[in-house]
C-alpha cells in the first residue's frame, strides 16, 4: 500500500467532510487550549498576578470564566478551519505559518486596541500577543496536518500528548515557584 493509500480524505483533493472538518476543528481548538495553558497558566503566569491592576479581574472571577474564553478561543479555531480550507492551506508546516500569521495579525491588532482604550499594561498584551500566536500556530499545524490527509488518530495522539506534556509542564513551573497558582478559599477560587 503506498502513502497516497494511507491518507484520509482530503489528500488527493477531494474536499474533506463535515465530520473530518468538526474533528479537525476540536483538534486544532485542543491544541489552542495546551498552548494557552502552558503559556498564562505557566510560563507568563506571573503577568496575571499584580496586586489591585484595574485591568484585571480578581484571580478567582478570572478563573471562574475560562470557559468564556476557552469558547472564544473556539470560535477562532472556526475560523482559521473555514480559512484554511477556503484557501488551501494543507499541511502541518504551512498551517503553523498560517496559523502564526492569522494570530499575529488578529491577537496585534485586538493589543493595539486593547493598548488604545483601556489600562492594560504593554507588557500584559504583549503576553497575550504571543501566548495567543503561538496557540494559532499549533492549532493551524494541525488543521493543516490534517487537511493534507493526515490519519486523525495519530495527529489526536499529538495533540492529546502535547496537551498532557504542556499540562506537566505548567504544573512544574507552579511547584518551582516561577508560575503562583491561583489561592482558592473555602468554596472555590476567589
Amino acid at each position: 500500500m503506498s502513502d497516497r493509500d494511507r491518507t484520509e480524505p482530503g489528500a488527493r483533493g477531494d474536499p474533506p467532510t463535515t465530520g473530518r472538518l468538526l474533528a479537525l476543528a476540536i483538534l486544532g481548538w485542543l491544541a489552542v487550549l495546551a498552548v494557552d495553558f502552558f503559556v498564562h497558566g505557566g510560563a507568563l503566569a506571573r503577568l496575571y498576578f499584580v496586586e489591585d491592576d484595574p485591568f484585571l479581574l480578581p484571580p478567582g472571577r478570572a478563573f471562574a470564566l475560562i470557559p468564556v474564553g476557552y469558547a472564544g478561543y473556539a470560535l477562532l479555531t472556526v475560523l482559521l478551519v473555514w480559512l484554511m480550507v477556503r484557501l488551501g492551506e494543507r499541511g502541518a508546516r504551512q498551517g503553523a505559518v498560517f496559523g502564526f500569521v492569522l494570530g499575529a495579525l488578529v491577537w496585534g491588532a485586538f493589543g493595539l486596541g486593547l493598548l488604545s482604550i483601556s489600562t492594560a499594561r504593554p507588557l500584559l498584551v504583549a503576553g497575550w500577543f504571543v501566548g495567543e500566536t503561538a496557540a494559532m500556530a499549533a492549532a493551524g499545524a494541525v488543521i493543516g496536518a490534517g487537511l493534507a490527509g493526515g490519519r486523525l488518530w495519530r495527529i489526536a495522539v499529538v495533540v492529546i500528548g502535547g496537551l498532557l506534556a504542556l499540562a506537566a509542564l505548567t504544573i512544574v513551573l507552579q511547584n518551582l515557584g516561577w508560575a503562583p497558582a491561583i489561592k482558592t478559599g473555602a468554596g472555590g477560587p476567589r
